[in-house]
């Protein structure tokens, strides 16, 4: 289990470096274009603002899984250290709860706006919303896996493992 959970972050890493070089490939010949031909890609902008999206929500779920958002945990270390273990256990429920809502508020706009087709690029609308769904499902399962088992190292997850 521990090999595929490893495969689908690799996998995830591959899809967000794709995604940057893809839009800086596509905004950099749609300058270019632009300045030096007087035409452009008129689908670029639309494109570009699609990676963007799915690059952030990829990028927030690996953070969570790294251990690597804001936190200051410097108050509850040092004057309520034996409280450490269940303020950590309450914010992985309510980072829980807050990702949950993410992913019912992004699921349901996916499917509402799925058959809203851009002219531009022929892409359904539903695109923006759905790596909100899949980013949150993505949290979703790292603030369960943390609830269950709270101590794992940093080699285990990527993180430090809050």
């Amino acid at each position: 289990m521990g090999r595929l959970v490893s495969i689908l972050w690799a996998w995830i890493d591959a899809i967000m470096a794709t995604l940057l070089a893809a839009m800086i490939a596509l905004v950099f010949a749609n300058v270019v274009l632009r300045y030096g031909f007087s035409s452009g890609i008129r689908s670029s902008v639309e494109l570009s603002r699609l990676g963007f999206v799915w690059l952030v929500m990829f990028g927030a779920a690996v953070a969570l899984r790294r251990g690597e958002h804001l936190a200051v945990t410097e108050f509850s270390a040092a004057f309520l250290p034996r409280a450490v273990p269940v303020l950590q256990r309450l914010c992985w429920l309510v980072i829980l709860v807050a990702v949950g809502m993410l992913f019912w508020g992004a699921a349901r706009q996916t499917l509402a706006n799925w058959h809203n087709i851009s002219p531009l690029t022929g892409l359904p609308t539903g695109l923006m919303y759905l790596s909100g769904a899949i980013s949150g499902g993505l949290m979703a399962a790292i603030a369960i896996a943390r609830l269950i088992h709270p101590a794992q190292t940093k080699t285990d997850t990527g993180g430090e493992g809050r």
